[in-house]
């Protein structure tokens, strides 16, 4: 079992590399074997994806209240939508976010537990690490970065919705998957990555609701509830430290500092796997 400060590191990792897009999962991997930590354990494991979706909604819950009364002054009292162009958290934002989702959710759905019993290793990560990182850096160079989220269109949504359903396989990214897709659709890089974080909000919520159903069906033991509660906190603080971060960096720096850092950590992961340095 993890102790209180292994708790809290992992929980660090999880939270800051979930939402910075270099992969959560290539340093879960990595880390604990380096360390000689033993596997956390599902109840940890749901604990840090909860930290994480409590830092995404405290950290965007006024846009959250935007979006909902929006929607639902829109449809119970028949009120247009903001016209204000420069209004990110339009109620028209919620049926969009609603469909992009929908991919994602069929993949986890279909194909989560083939995935997370045999993708979840190193020969699979490191690779997806410089792959998709090398596509960033390409749609980074590429994309004209000229509209922002009130320019959206359902073609957005749905190409950057597909692009979230990648972020199921390790080493991919959720952030960096769908930051890229927004990318190449020419979004701004700050548009790109508040959009990404409005649009994983409902997925981390329905897998985190459904994983926690069914660890409390199964029961925690009393030893994993502190684990437990260190993860959830020290991946909800780190999480929220990681959204501000990086919201605030893309909006004067461009996304090569994280693909060379994935190549790095894919070149980590070959020498504490293979060469064992």
């Amino acid at each position: 079992m993890l102790s209180a400060w292994q708790a809290i590191i992992l929980g660090a990792i999880q939270g800051l590399t979930e939402f910075i897009p270099v992969s959560s999962s290539g340093h879960l991997i990595a880390i604990p074997y380096l360390l000689h930590w033993n596997y956390q354990g599902k109840a940890f494991d749901v604990a840090v994806h909860m930290g994480t979706l409590v830092a995404l909604v405290v950290y965007y819950w006024r846009d959250w209240v935007s979006i909902i009364s929006s929607f639902a002054s829109h449809i119970i009292k028949k009120q247009p939508y903001d016209k204000d162009t420069t209004t990110t958290a339009s109620g028209r934002l919620l049926v969009p976010i609603i469909v992009a989702c929908i991919p994602a959710a069929i993949v986890g759905k279909l194909w989560d537990d083939f995935i997370e019993s045999k993708l979840s290793v190193w020969y699979f990560v490191a690779p997806a690490l410089v792959i998709f990182g090398l596509l960033m850096l390409v749609a980074d160079r590429l994309g004209k970065r000229q509209r922002d989220i009130s320019q959206m269109t359902y073609t957005d949504y749905i190409i950057i919705g597909l692009a979230q359903a990648l972020a199921l396989f390790p080493g991919v990214s959720r952030s960096g998957i769908t930051i890229t897709a927004g990318l190449f659709r020419n979004l701004d890089r700050a548009a790109a990555a508040r959009f990404s974080f409005l649009l994983s909000t409902p997925i981390i919520f329905g897998a985190g609701l459904l994983a926690l159903k069914k660890l409390m069906e199964e029961g925690i033991p009393a030893r994993e509830w502190a684990v437990f509660g260190w993860g959830f906190a020290s991946a909800a603080i780190f999480g929220y430290i990681a959204i501000h971060f990086l919201i605030n960096f893309l909006r004067k720096n461009s996304m090569t500092a994280f693909v060379v850092y994935r190549i790095l950590l894919a070149i980590f992961m070959v020498g504490v796997f293979v060469l064992k340095v």
